[in-house]
């Protein structure tokens, strides 16, 4: 069996991405998202309610369709990140990374020696299909993608030297930690975050790595699009439902109260 090839990491060719967070925690939920056309899930272990064998589910859930699955580990736990690699993770997305020494380590973690640290599972993991997979230690980093958060003004000041990182392979800003870090709480617009959200693109361009972005906020989208980001989060499944749930129910409460007004005259 061959190893499969991480369409992800294919993708980071200058052609912008759009992707959609998943954050229900269920297979069922995932799996609805990559049957609308997503190019990318966020799978996020950081902030839902994801637990390994969520994580696990959801992977296979999503592995017949185009959407191409990236997961967001909660921390930087070398633990963690073999876990999620060994159920089959490729693309690994990592929050709160502030240093090139981190970035360094978080490398380390996704390889096996003598390049890095990562524990060898063999025939107990999905990501070797069970040992059917003869060459994986060899040849598991070519299709693993590492990408990187920058959400903080410690995090901009050294961005330059985290995008240099080997095996750093793309550069995700997180605008809301960023902004609310900068002082500029709920305000990721202010001309100081969006001047430091251009530096972090920057640094990745010219070190020749992808670069991401979350923003829901269709004018956001747009503009970060034409500033050049490969991937952007245009969506959230969970704020998409409780959207989508208010504005259908607004339409018949609003039909009742404007037929309660057309009676009273």
């Amino acid at each position: 069996m061959e190893l499969p090839i991480n369409t992800f990491k294919r993708s980071l060719d200058g052609t912008t991405r759009y992707g959609c967070w998943a954050g229900l925690g269920t297979a069922w939920a995932a799996e609805i998202l990559a049957t609308t056309g997503f190019d990318w899930l966020l799978i996020d272990g950081e902030h839902a309610p994801n637990p390994l064998p969520a994580v696990l589910g959801q992977l296979q859930a999503v592995a017949p369709y185009d959407s191409a699955p990236v997961v967001r580990a909660v921390n930087h736990d070398p633990a963690l990140i073999k876990q999620l690699l060994d159920i089959g993770a490729q693309t690994l997305m990592v929050p709160m990374v502030d240093t090139a020494e981190q970035a360094e380590a978080l490398v380390q973690a996704t390889r096996y020696p003598p390049h890095g640290i990562r524990g060898v599972g063999g025939g107990l993991t999905r990501a070797t299909r069970w040992d059917a997979i003869p060459d994986y230690i060899d040849s598991a980093h070519r299709e693993l993608c590492l990408i990187v958060q920058i959400e903080s003004p410690r995090g901009i000041d050294n961005v330059e030297a985290i995008a240099a990182v080997d095996g750093v392979d793309a550069i995700f800003v997180g605008p809301a930690d960023l902004s609310t870090g900068a002082g500029h709480i709920g305000n990721p617009g202010h001309p100081d975050v969006q001047h430091m959200i251009r530096r972090a693109l920057d640094a990745a361009k010219a070190n020749g790595k992808g670069a991401g972005i979350l923003a829901p906020a269709e004018a956001d989208a747009r503009a970060y699009a034409e500033w050049g980001f490969d991937f952007i989060a245009v969506g959230i499944d969970i704020s998409l439902l409780r959207q989508g749930a208010l504005q259908t129910l607004s339409r018949y409460r609003d039909n009742q109260n404007d037929a309660g007004a057309s009676r009273t005259y």
